[in-house]
């Protein structure tokens, strides 16, 4: 049985319908176009086990599907192929990956890859200068996410450079799920450093869009959040 089937053998047309719903995939949504089988993530994480091994041709065939859970579970395989890999096939992963981006198309997928493919290997190779400012300036929406959440793994690093010059770059961007993003990174960055999130709200917090400002301040004393809302 190949994976197509397996994964077409798990097929739930009530989810199904939840899941387009849930991703916004009408007309003029962020989501809109995209097909679902109607499979919950954790079975999909146990089909990704079954298939780990399959090629980068195989991985392609399934990123190229309009079914959500086939490049879903593409990207779950890839994700753990680079985390076994060693520093030769990481390369060929990471490009793989980026020759990719347009089938990487719904924020669960830049969600679950960029900080595992992309922000692990920038950190690991100190290129992040010239890949996250280009991606972050993308026309793609999607690319741009992948900038912020490349940044994820710096932050798990106690290097705040790069989510502070991404969100910079991404202030006056128009989309929500932008907005939405760079807020959560600020937010774990402020877990860790909280002088260097509050010196970068210090400069912004006038300027950024609002659900970017509530998402980063999300946990800071009542207060303080209060201050930036307020002021």
């Amino acid at each position: 049985m190949s994976i197509q089937e397996r994964l077409q053998s798990l097929a739930d047309p009530v989810q199904a319908v939840n899941l387009a719903h849930f991703f916004k995939t009408g007309p003029g949504q962020y989501g809109e176009g995209d097909r679902f089988l109607g499979i919950k993530v954790p079975t999909q994480r146990q089909v990704a086990k079954e298939f780990k091994n399959l090629s980068l041709g195989e991985l392609e065939t399934l990123l190229a599907s309009p079914l959500h859970e086939c490049r879903l579970t593409a990207l779950m395989i890839l994700v753990e192929q680079y985390k076994k890999a060693d520093a030769t096939v990481r390369q060929t992963l990471y490009n793989f990956y980026l020759a990719h981006t347009h089938a990487i198309n719904n924020w669960d997928f830049v969600d679950l890859t960029a900080p595992n493919i992309v922000g692990q290997h920038l950190l690991n190779d100190g290129k992040w200068k010239v890949v996250l400012p280009t991606l972050a300036k993308s026309a793609n929406l999607w690319e741009r996410r992948i900038a912020v959440l490349a940044t994820y793994s710096f932050i798990r690093a106690d290097q705040s450079e790069p989510i502070l010059t991404i969100a910079a770059l991404l202030l006056l961007d128009k989309h929500d799920l932008i907005h939405k993003a760079v807020g959560w990174m600020l937010r774990e960055l402020g877990k860790r450093n909280m002088a260097a999130e509050t010196a970068f709200l210090d400069q912004h917090f006038q300027t950024m869009p609002r659900t970017m400002l509530r998402y980063a301040i999300e946990k800071f004393p009542e207060p303080l959040r209060q201050h930036y809302l307020n002021k």
